[in-house]
């Protein structure tokens, strides 16, 4: 879909319901007089009842009713205003507000029955005197009355003034015409305004000035805000079709520069760049874009800074220009000697001390964790773990994961030397420590090797294809998550700085930081620099 047709579409699914709401409450809705038929019964209906005797033997100005039946007519105040007597469609001089009319049916009496408010009594029926006498009448806007050439039966209701939900009731008492032999179902009763006079422009004028022009039965909404809401459901369900199987999840980037764009740094970043960068190019796609992944595009921070560097010198970019093909990710800020790169903060990574389950230990100390580094723990008995001796697996030194560990965990101190240069030859019955390049050398190490420890970016451990052997290692209880450092001031962590040569515009870089890049980030378990609570969590110590 089209982000054009996309646009019209959420258009249109703000439009409808807006115009229905409109529609419904502030139109028609404000000044609607509803009816509802509530009982429309023929005495013959009630055979079985106890009462069928008393319904059957009714009679009427002195003879007995033929086919007797009953309506309950409901009126109602079914808008979100008032309704008073010029609202109803008839002439000002007319008491009559209401007709119904009852065809092939004679009327034989009109009840009202309860009525919400007492006070609307008032407009039914009123007080009159004859000599010493008082008896209760009804007002002329209370009719009934028979047309025996059309066999009809019509009873006419007054304009009552009623609040908004209030509403009172009429039981009609009807027969069929004495000429009439036949059992024809009776049609249901005709509820409307009167018809006033009739002018032309009467329409126009109650249309505007809000009246209520006919009287229907709403039990939710009326036909047009009906419509309306079918619309809109037809037009979610278009969108999310289209979202959900005709288009990827993320919006696309701003914008695609063509060439070539080549990575470098740290590992521990490499998979949440690689997957951003799979996502940019597939976006991008048509716009002669390439980035280059291999195996050996992430070699470490601080080789990455030294190629960006070095791609730099060797295209003779000047002061104030940049080289615009080259990025380097690193795990803090890089070491001293660069002076034309240019760091930009992108997230902070968290990082997790991994420990293979043989030493059945799950939460350590700090104090426990710098005694472990240090060689004066070397069997994790002694911190409450097996009896199995303590393997400590650690990084190159050039590697930005071992420097946060010695700067945030370790007190600034360096992991020891090697025991041995290579991991497998470390004895499985004594302590040893041993060095590896990459973080997944790290974690295969670490999971294949028993009492092992090792550390790396806390995400990739789950996604580790030997991560039922680690345990991911709390520290003081705090777990490593983007939340346990802003909450719980989780040590392990480090800001993720991007470099490169001289200030670029780099489209990547604004995917990462400020468009769908940002939810890649997020997935691989990274706090966003632009996100962050404490502005603390985007420098690096």
């Amino acid at each position: 879909m089209s982000e054009q047709v996309e646009q019209w579409v959420a258009i249109l699914s703000l439009a409808f319901p807006v115009a229905a709401f409109l529609w419904e409450f502030a139109i028609v809705g404000r000044k609607r007089l509803g009816y509802r038929v509530q009982m429309d019964t023929l005495a013959a209906d009630a055979a079985d009842k106890p009462y069928a005797d008393v319904l059957g033997d009714m009679r009427h100005d002195g003879h007995q009713l033929k086919d007797p039946s009953f309506v309950l007519l409901r009126i109602e105040n079914a808008g979100s205003a008032k309704i008073v007597s010029e609202d109803y469609l008839a002439d000002p001089a007319d008491p009559y507000g209401i007709k119904v009319t009852f065809r092939n049916r004679r009327v034989a009496a009109v009840v009202l029955t309860d009525p919400s408010n007492n006070a609307l009594r008032d407009f039914f029926f009123e007080e009159v005197t004859e000599g010493d006498n008082v008896r209760v009448v009804a007002k002329p806007g209370f009719r009934r009355n028979n047309n025996a050439r059309d066999r009809t039966g019509t009873i006419r209701l007054p304009k009552v003034t009623l609040p908004r939900g209030a509403e009172y009731k009429v039981l009609v008492v009807l027969e069929r015409w004495p000429e009439d032999d036949s059992r024809d179902p009776f049609p249901d009763p005709d509820v409307q305004g009167t018809d006033g006079h009739d002018r032309w422009y009467d329409p126009l004028v109650r249309f505007l000035r809000l009246k209520a022009t006919r009287t229907e039965s709403h039990v939710f909404a009326s036909r047009p805000a009906w419509w309306a809401m079918w619309i809109l459901i037809a037009a979610v369900v278009v969108q999310a079709c289209f979202t959900l199987f005709l288009r990827e999840d993320r919006r696309p980037p701003l914008d695609c520069v063509g060439g070539t764009l080549y990575l470098h740094g740290s590992t521990a970043f490499a998979p949440a760049v690689e997957a951003a960068a799979r996502d940019y190019l597939k976006r991008c796609d048509g716009a002669d874009v390439r980035i280059p992944l291999a195996d050996d595009t992430f070699r470490g921070s601080t080789d990455g800074v030294t190629d960006v560097d070095k791609a730099g010198r060797d295209a003779g970019i000047q002061v104030g220009e940049g080289l615009g093909d080259h990025i380097a990710f690193t795990d803090g800020l890089a070491a001293d000697g660069h002076p034309n790169l240019i760091p930009k903060p992108i997230a902070f990574s968290v990082f997790t001390l991994v420990v293979n389950k043989d030493a059945n230990v799950e939460n350590l100390s700090l104090a426990q964790v710098r005694d472990i580094f240090a060689g004066r723990v070397q069997n994790w008995s002694e911190v409450g773990g097996n009896k199995v001796p303590v393997h400590l697996v650690n990084r190159e030194p050039g590697s930005g994961t071992r420097k946060t560990l010695g700067a945030k965990v370790l007190a600034g101190k360096e992991p020891p030397q090697f025991t041995e240069t290579d991991c497998a030859a470390l004895s499985e019955k004594q302590y040893g420590r041993c060095e590896v390049s990459s973080t997944d050398a790290m974690l295969d190490r670490t999971a294949s090797t028993p009492g092992a420890i090792g550390y790396s970016e806390a995400a990739g451990v789950e996604a580790h294809q030997a991560a039922d052997k680690l345990v991911k290692l709390k520290i003081d209880g705090k777990e490593s998550t983007a939340e346990g450092v802003e909450d719980t001031n989780y040590p392990y962590w480090q800001t993720e700085f991007a470099y490169t040569y001289g200030p670029v515009p780099a489209a990547f870089l604004n995917f990462l930081t400020q468009q769908s890049g940002r939810d890649i980030l997020r997935e691989h378990g990274h706090g966003l620099c632009s996100e962050a609570r404490n502005s603390d969590e985007c420098r690096p110590v």
